[in-house]
């Protein structure tokens, strides 16, 4: 009998912890020490007074138990308006992992796998051509055949060698350009399947598997959940990943009821000054107030809005091998796929990277705190996370600045996270 007890305890405690979900909590009993978070508190306003930001936001959870969750600083610094920690952000490339996410759904439901071509669902991926040489007077350029065809792995990967518009090469910015494809934010009137037939018309920069590029691969992954399952990357999203999982505020298409929760974008003068940021961004003609603009056209490489709560939850689901809250999304070995590197020997500065995450192996361990396996990425507007499995923690640092140049308070944000722990 004692036996069975015991057996029936240790089932209960694995199922708890598959299916744990956010809660509040101290620092204390998340294994941190109050007193040595303080130093993140005096660092953000730190930062917020020496002009390196207008504010900052940042949510750490450790064995699902919330150790802090706070804003520092500013949303408006003309009238001193604070930055809210419930802000909706523009999360830009951290769209990357939930349309990631989507993909390894269907592959989950064998809808697709990750060694079929991308041609198999678009077309115009059959028969590519790798780019030689290029004229920049004129934008024209020679190729040669592609040595194969891109697959699924690749984009999820970014090594099909395909680029990106706007804020890529000179040559892929001035190629894509030329044939009206665009990095996906601000875009109207545009479907994302014509977008993505014409890219794969286009010269890929190097031979597919060869490199490692940061490209449109996400935006393609996104048309291909668009193509199999048959509903829009909106509706994906909303129904099968937002819904289930909790996620409220997290969107393509800002309501009007939240417009006020969208967080100010600031961009740094070459004077070193910090200014709202109401032109163009990012090379494009798309402005800040881009996520209030109703669009149809659904990047999945950049095009969400959200907040660190909701983003939270979605990274607690990663952390619980693919399940919250008693909602499974993925199979906890295809969590495992997608969190190690999948890109060995692949030329890369940063070494490693899964199917959708950069992440840290013994390779890599030694230049940060988290652990290896500890997975992540970010997005343009100057958000970030990362889940360290071995710590059980998710931790999360929002702001929002186009240009800037003190990006060094981002892993200084990351030393005091790990400084803080203590048991």
């Amino acid at each position: 009998m004692k036996k069975i007890l015991i057996l029936l305890f240790v089932c209960s405690l694995s199922l708890s912890s598959f299916s744990q979900t956010i809660i509040n909590s101290t620092p204390e009993a998340a294994g941190f020490s109050s007193e040595r978070l303080k130093r993140l508190d005096l660092a953000m306003n730190e930062w917020v007074d020496k002009g390196y930001m207008n504010g900052g936001a940042a949510l750490i959870i450790r064995d699902g138990k919330i150790a802090y969750y706070k804003a520092n600083g500013y949303n408006d610094l003309d009238n001193k308006t604070p930055l809210q920690k419930d802000g909706i952000f523009r999360i830009a490339s951290q769209t990357k992992a939930i349309t990631s996410v989507a993909i390894m759904m269907l592959f989950d439901e064998g809808k697709l796998l990750l060694t079929d071509p991308v041609s198999l669902y678009i077309p115009s991926f059959k028969k590519q051509n790798v780019l030689v040489n290029f004229n920049p007077a004129d934008s024209t350029y020679t190729t040669i055949p592609a040595k194969r065809e891109v697959t699924i792995k690749d984009l999820l990967t970014h090594t099909s060698g395909l680029g990106y518009a706007q804020i890529g090469s000179k040559e892929a910015n001035a190629i894509y350009a030329k044939n009206n494809i665009t990095a996906g934010l601000g875009v109207k009137d545009r479907t994302l399947l014509s977008a993505m037939t014409r890219l794969g018309e286009l010269p890929l920069m190097h031979q597919p598997g060869e490199k490692f590029t940061y490209g449109l691969n996400t935006d393609v992954l996104g048309c291909l959940v668009e193509v199999i399952s048959g509903v829009s990357l909106d509706e994906f999203f909303r129904t099968r990943i937002f819904e289930p999982l909790g996620m409220k505020d997290t969107y393509f298409n800002l309501p009007a009821s939240k417009a006020n929760r969208l967080v100010n974008l600031y961009t740094e003068t070459p004077q070193g000054k910090l200014v709202k940021a109401n032109a163009g961004m990012l090379n494009s003609p798309a402005t800040s107030n881009y996520p209030l603009v109703p669009h149809t056209y659904y990047s999945g490489g950049g095009g969400l809005s959200s907040t660190l709560y909701d983003y939270g939850i979605f990274l607690q689901m990663l952390l619980n091998n693919g399940v919250y809250n008693g909602k499974r999304l993925l199979g906890r070995n295809t969590v495992r796929m997608m969190t190690v590197n999948q890109i060995e020997g692949v030329p890369y500065a940063s070494g490693t990277f899964g199917l959708g995450f950069g992440v840290v192996t013994d390779q890599n361990s030694g230049t940060a705190p988290a652990q290896v396996g500890t997975f992540n990425w970010g997005g343009a507007f100057a958000t970030s996370y990362w889940v360290d499995p071995k710590e059980k923690m998710v931790y999360l640092f929002f702001r929002q600045l186009q240009a800037r140049t003190h990006n060094e308070v981002v892993e200084k944000f990351r030393a005091l996270t790990y400084q803080a722990i203590n048991d």
